[in-house]
């Protein structure tokens, strides 16, 4: 039926029960900065409020929470139960629901956010569909923006964390860089999808929206603070260290070549009119 989750199990269970994903963007240095400037990028093509936004795969509404605080009309989209109970608690409405199986009626949101479904959408086909799903109940001229993870911050991260110590650490790492895929049922993620900047662009033209950009969230910086933050277990948030983090994003962000450096890619583009 329209609508109904169709997530991997595995997917389903490690946000119901593995991690709480209301937490992780406030909670570390680099979950802060991966949510001070996911808003940035937004800002500067949101339309102005009160404009509707159909927020996919929102989780538990952290995003939605900011733009219904500044007058936007958010609905929430999500295949966790628990997710949708915590966005309906931010301002927003919700309901469960999957990416490619929309329950929105054609050309019927401004804005269209996909911050989470193609991170765990492995085959290319349920990607496309995805976008295709976000196109069509965005209106013509209205913003579609999905998030991706960089195919390289496995490397970054276990570097500046783990060490990129043990075989199966450095295996794992050596599968995303050759295939983009976190396989299932490997420990420390969950199923997952890691794009390249061009890929995420590909995708998102290949999709039909015009004038596709594509932003470095994190920017070069991020691992650094990651690791420094959990070899030291003291909370790095509001330190010289994260602001020259979120300077060194800023300054990236211009820079094609340093797309790659960033933990995540924000794509925005334009429904043709």
């Amino acid at each position: 039926m329209p609508g109904e989750p169709q997530l991997a199990p595995e997917v389903l269970s490690f946000y119901a029960e593995t991690v709480d994903e209301s937490a992780r963007l406030t909670r570390s240095a680099d979950g802060t900065l991966e949510l001070v400037r996911t808003k940035e990028i937004l800002h500067r093509y949101l339309p102005p409020a009160p404009a509707t936004v159909l927020d996919v795969g929102g989780g538990p509404g952290i995003h939605a929470a900011w733009l219904a605080e500044a007058g936007y009309t958010v609905h929430v989209v999500d295949p966790v139960p628990r997710h949708v109970e915590q966005a309906a608690r931010t301002g927003a409405t919700a309901e469960l629901g999957d990416a490619r199986k929309l329950t929105a009626d054609t050309d019927s949101y401004d804005v269209v956010l996909l911050l989470g479904p193609l991170y765990h959408l492995l085959d290319r086909a349920d990607r496309n569909q995805a976008l295709a799903e976000a196109m069509r109940v965005a209106k013509p001229g209205g913003l579609v923006a999905a998030a991706a993870i960089s195919r390289y911050a496995s490397l970054f991260e276990h570097v500046a964390t783990t060490m990129l110590a043990g075989e199966q650490v450095e295996a794992a790492v050596e599968d995303i860089l050759s295939t983009g895929i976190h396989e299932p049922g490997r420990k420390g993620f969950t199923a997952a999808y890691f794009h390249t900047a061009a890929g995420l662009s590909e995708e998102m033209t290949t999709a039909g929206l015009a004038g596709v950009a594509v932003h470095s969230v994190e920017g070069p910086a991020w691992a650094v603070l990651k690791g420094a933050e959990e070899h030291s277990r003291d909370s790095l948030q509001d330190t010289p260290m994260f602001r020259a983090a979120l300077n060194a994003a800023r300054l990236a962000d211009s820079y094609p070549d340093l797309l790659a450096a960033s933990s995540h890619m924000l794509a925005a583009g334009t429904v043709p009119s």
